[in-house]
């Protein structure tokens, strides 16, 4: 991002000029602006925006505390402090200072404005007018019987909660939709992939943050004063930091599963790309058979990572074309071993291990490594394997051409119930006629290599070569597995 497109420049400059007009109210002459709360607000933003770099949103009720309290202009200027001070490890710093700065005016602009649309401003101070905000507020969401003197003015705090909540939910769509704008002129992301898919993992924070904003705001005024009111950010700091180390967990364990990927990859660089794909295949086999979420991503992994054991064989007996010997079959029929025995120790794995370990068992009992039969095969071992012999049925290789998705589909219905689960079979196949399947060819040219053969293999057995990773049907699976 070194040099920024033209429209990425005029993109950035519009909404630096937008967050100018909406915050130069503010510094007209004769405004009535609290310039006291204003700056605290800043500096507290400024100061949250350091200590916590790598999750700034962490502070947002600090910004929502000065939609609620300030007027719209004066919100505005609140998130500008932090923006243009905290790091940027990316040039052009100037620019990417500058963009931060606005968008966040922006939204917090916007989320004054419909705070104070919604009548939030008037229930805080119907609030703060009747005595104790906080007492009041404490009474009312318990149910509680208030006095009337100091009941009879306060809209009621559910209200503005309610207003709170919806304030902060503009909050984030306004920097989600304006950050959206610079992934389309910046980076050149289409409109669906720069917004479509991002708005509710991006708002479901900001349900959190408007509630800890709003109790930011009724502690500012109340007798405690802003001394309390910055006791709301402890447990937002403390949930900030679980986060991000939740964060650097999740990259190390995707860095670990790419290098272990990558390294098998390079030891059978014909069957390269082979290991994503399946791991694609079986999250589509999960999503059908109603998985989701943690153990979603753990059969997603389990495809990815089925054939790391290859990393403990013979180099010469991955890339041999010949006919192996039953002795170098028997070592290829060992990797599923070496792959269980490699991330024995990789906690984050569960399940995706029974995968790594039994993908080539077959429900009539004469698959390895252990020869087990029907049920006694994980779940996640029987998807994995109809995923690994699907994309080896449709994946050019050097001793067969890529067979068509149809023809792959109805070899896998031949022999379900010998070799595959019919339930997992079935999974893939509504996924396909759902989705279809886009799988680039990953692997080196064969043809390169002069051993492919003239005319397209026999669709059905034969398709593999003696020796080599097997097809679907044989009456025992020959030792790849189709990887």
């Amino acid at each position: 991002m070194r040099a920024l497109p033209h429209g990425a420049r005029a993109y950035v400059l519009c909404a630096v000029l937008a967050g100018g007009l909406c915050a130069a109210p503010a510094v007209r002459p004769g405004a009535a602006v609290p310039w006291a709360t204003t700056a605290l607000l800043a500096v507290v933003h400024a100061a949250g925006s350091r200590v916590r770099a790598r999750w700034p949103e962490w502070c947002s009720p600090v910004l929502l505390a000065g939609a609620f309290l300030l007027p719209p202009a004066a919100a505005a200027l609140v998130a500008v402090p932090g923006a243009l001070l905290a790091r940027v490890e990316r040039p052009p710093a100037g620019m990417r200072r500058a963009w931060r700065a606005a968008r966040l005016s922006l939204a917090v602009w916007a989320a004054s404005c419909a705070f104070a649309a919604l009548s939030g401003p008037r229930t805080l101070s119907a609030l703060w007018a009747s005595g104790d905000g906080v007492q009041v507020a404490a009474e009312q969401i318990s149910g509680a019987q208030a006095p009337i003197d100091r009941m009879s003015d306060a809209p009621g705090f559910p209200y503005a909660l309610a207003a709170a909540v919806a304030a902060a939910l503009v909050l984030g769509l306004t920097a989600t939709v304006l950050e959206g704008g610079v992934l389309v002129t910046a980076e050149r992301r289409s409109p669906r992939a720069a917004w479509g898919g991002r708005l509710p993992g991006a708002l479901a924070p900001y349900l959190v943050h408007g509630p800890a904003g709003l109790a930011m705001a009724v502690l500012w005024r109340s007798p405690y004063g802003p001394a309390a009111a910055l006791l709301v950010l402890l447990p937002m700091y403390v949930c900030a930091c679980g986060f991000v180390l939740y964060r650097r967990e999740s990259a190390a364990h995707q860095a670990t599963i790419r290098a272990l990927v990558q390294a098998v990859d390079i030891k059978d660089r014909y069957t390269r790309g082979h290991s994503e794909r399946v791991g694609r295949a079986s999250a589509m086999i999960a999503r059908e058979l109603g998985m989701s979420g943690e153990r979603l991503e753990a059969l997603r992994i389990a495809g990815i990572l089925h054939d790391v054991g290859k990393l403990g064989v013979p180099t010469r007996l991955l890339r041999k074309n010949g006919p192996l010997t039953p002795d170098e079959r028997r070592v290829i029929e060992l990797h599923p071993e070496y792959g269980d025995e490699m991330v024995r120790g990789i906690g984050f794995l569960g399940e995706a291990r029974a995968a790594i370990l039994h993908h080539h068992e077959r429900l009539d009992g004469s698959g390895y490594p252990y020869g087990l039969a029907g049920a006694q095969i994980p779940e996640f071992a029987r998807v994995v394997a109809v995923a690994d012999a699907f994309d080896a049925m449709t994946s050019t290789r050097t001793y067969s051409r890529a067979r068509p998705v149809p023809t792959a589909v109805e070899e896998l219905k031949r022999c379900a119930g010998s070799q595959f689960d019919p339930r997992m079979v079935g999974a893939l196949t509504r996924a396909l006629d759902r989705h279809g399947w886009h799988a680039a060819v990953t692997a080196d040219a064969p043809e390169e290599r002069g051993n492919v053969p003239a005319e397209p293999a026999p669709p059905l057995v034969r398709a593999a070569a003696p020796g080599a990773p097997d097809a679907p049907g044989e009456p025992r699976p020959t030792p790849g597995g189709g990887a």
